[in-house]
């Protein structure tokens, strides 16, 4: 079901599209002044598609330089065309980093953003004494070893329901800065660590302001009760730099299975 494009019917009423994308080259996902952004480039290739302008609505925001395994948005189509006509034609109209994967009915109610039950991220993080080149961008990058143990004990403060205002940037829009976060997955293969973050949503910054911390455990610079200091002080200040985006993917939204969306995409097994 990930792979499919979603070939069948004409497509009526609202949709959803499954988009990835390697964020290097773009001012994050928002639409801003000059177009540099992955909504801006995506709704001019639907709008191109369509014959007529086409806005949409993403499942989660994401910062410049940051990727996106599987994106979700939703629109109201302006014309009728089969499934697979908006991935193929959509992308024919798409520069070679941004990619629509499949198209899927969804009922009027559905909102990309809304009814997602929770969202996921991925950092990838280079332990090694020389700044990454080849794959630049593609991960972060520590020149200090990290404590794997030391970082889980200080990631399991953080599961559960909390105030996470701590790991807020200024400008966050939320409403609330209360969240859930479900789970925090540390791994390494070879030089390279895993970070796997899931969560109801996730505030502006919140996870690269979570691996700074996480790193300054790692590397030693903090002990692990640190973060749970962090955390109750509910205040940005307390809280290490935030960490570059270099090496985050947004591995997508889930969403209840009525919907019947692909909660994966291949893309995944790709990353480290």
């Amino acid at each position: 079901m990930a792979g499919s494009s979603g070939v069948g019917a004409a497509c009526e009423g609202r949709i959803a599209l499954g988009i990835s994308y390697r964020g290097t080259a773009y001012h994050g996902w928002q639409s801003q002044p000059g177009g540099r952004t992955v909504q801006d480039r995506l709704e001019a290739a639907l709008s191109a598609f369509a014959g007529v302008p086409v806005a949409t609505v993403c499942a989660g925001r994401t910062d410049a330089g940051v990727h996106a395994v599987q994106q979700v948005v939703h629109l109201d189509v302006p014309v009728r065309r089969e499934g697979f006509s908006w991935v193929r034609g959509t992308n024919r109209h798409l520069p070679a980093d941004i990619a629509v994967k499949w198209c899927r009915p969804v009922a009027p109610r559905f909102h990309a953003r809304n009814s997602a039950r929770g969202r996921r991220y991925r950092h990838v993080v280079l332990c090694a004494p020389v700044r990454p080149s080849i794959e630049q961008g593609a991960c972060g990058w520590v020149f200090r070893a990290l404590d794997g143990d030391a970082m889980r004990a200080a990631a399991a403060h953080l599961i559960g329901e909390h105030d996470f205002s701590a790991f807020r940037a200024a400008g966050c829009q939320a409403a609330s800065p209360v969240k859930t976060m479900r789970a925090i997955t540390i791994a390494r293969r070879g030089a390279y660590w895993r970070f796997d973050f899931d969560a109801s949503a996730f505030l502006h910054h919140m996870v690269r302001n979570v691996m700074g911390c996480l790193v300054a455990v790692g590397s030693g610079q903090r002990p692990p009760g640190w973060m749970a200091e962090v955390l109750a002080a509910r205040d940005r200040d307390a809280a290490a730099p935030t960490f570059p985006p270099d090496g985050l993917y947004f591995l997508g939204p889930y969403y209840d299975a009525a919907h019947g969306l692909p909660e994966t995409s291949p893309a995944i097994d790709w990353i480290p």
